[in-house]
């Protein structure tokens, strides 16, 4: 327990070290948008991780992020440097605000019937974003102020500020996760009309998941706006952004801490080197998809989960074989009551 905290610190410095280690604008963008999704993966997980609900309309959340963040700009008139990035949690709010409503009627069902209805609002966030030309100018798209900061640090900040929002997500999920809070969740998750009988109030925690969830998911989409320097509705309300942040936590393990987040490391770069490398030919997307497969057959619950039982499996196992391992207890000899049948016959039927 006591080398617990030094690996996190240790893995605290090497991500913070990272950009600086290897400064090269392929790799610094590559964990640009890695910090990203583990970070929107880690939100996404507070909430269907936690609850059991799937949510797959998350990018309805992520778009609006982005597009607050592209209209804060342009009629605030705000310079191309950090001040941006200030107004991240504000898009943050923002986006929260918009879910409080739509989680208000999406939560009043379960099950595959709560799933489509979140794909609806994504489709009916992403059509809003075309059909409100006086706001988001349609198809034409916004853009954001233009950094002017050399190519070779470029990222850097873009990086940092994605790795914050995944730091202070994951401090939310371990403080949820610990909490009387996060165990009402739980128990929603395992059966949520036992939840309500004991006196979980259901309704309000689903509720407060989700707004935290699209707190976070929007923070970020205003960083990618913000990054990618002009928005279009196509992009910003991208369906694959449900799919990814939800394949990311299924494969790393969904409702565990780290589980989001190693999803992360392993997809996002797998996709962008998949996709530089084999990206004119198409062969990407079938190499990706192969890995997921492998992963889904190989390890279904996830690897966390995975890792864990199969190491308490191996670590019950060494401790049988070992030869230092405390030798069974012998049995213990008759006692006095069960040698004599007059005896007991008084210790049954009590004194006569």
């Amino acid at each position: 327990m006591k080398s617990k905290p030094i690996w996190l610190l240790a893995l605290l410095a090497a991500a913070v070290a990272l950009p600086l280690v290897f400064p090269n604008p392929t790799i610094t963008t590559i964990a640009v948008l890695t910090v990203i999704f583990a970070a929107a993966a880690t939100a996404w997980n507070i909430f269907a991780g936690y609850t059991g609900y799937i949510a797959l309309g998350h990018a309805a959340f992520f778009g609006t992020g982005a597009y607050s963040l592209a209209i804060i700009c342009q009629h605030w008139h705000v310079p191309a440097d950090f001040t941006p990035f200030a107004l991240l949690p504000l898009c943050g709010v923002i986006a929260a605000v918009v879910s409080l409503p739509l989680g208000l009627v999406a939560l009043r069902t379960r099950g595959h019937t709560f799933i489509v209805i979140t794909i609806a609002m994504f489709f009916v966030a992403q059509l809003l974003a075309y059909d409100l030309r006086g706001v988001t100018h349609g198809s034409a798209g916004l853009s954001l102020p233009i950094p002017l900061w050399s190519g070779d640090f470029y990222n850097m900040p873009f990086y940092y500020a994605g790795l914050l929002i995944l730091l202070l997500a994951l401090a939310v999920s371990w403080w949820i996760r610990n909490s009387k809070y996060g165990l009402g969740l739980l128990a929603i998750r395992d059966d949520e009309d036992r939840a309500l009988g004991l006196g979980v109030k259901t309704g309000p925690s689903k509720l407060l998941a989700f707004v935290i969830s699209a707190f976070f998911v929007g923070m970020l989409g205003a960083l990618w706006a913000y990054y990618i320097e002009s928005i279009f509705p196509p992009f910003a309300f991208d369906a694959l952004f449900d799919v990814a942040i939800a394949l990311m936590t299924f494969m790393g393990g969904i409702g565990t801490l780290v589980g989001p987040i190693l999803g992360a490391l392993l997809l996002e770069p797998a996709q962008q080197l998949f996709a530089v490398y084999f990206g004119q030919s198409g062969w990407y997307l079938v190499l990706y998809g192969a890995l997921l497969l492998v992963v889904i057959l190989l390890l279904p619950e996830g690897i966390v989960p995975t890792i864990r039982k199969r190491w308490a499996q191996w670590t019950a196992a060494r401790a049988r074989s070992s030869p230092n391992s405390p030798a069974p207890a012998p049995p213990l000899p008759p006692s006095p009551t069960s040698q004599h049948p007059a005896i007991a016959a008084r210790g049954e039927g009590g004194e006569r």
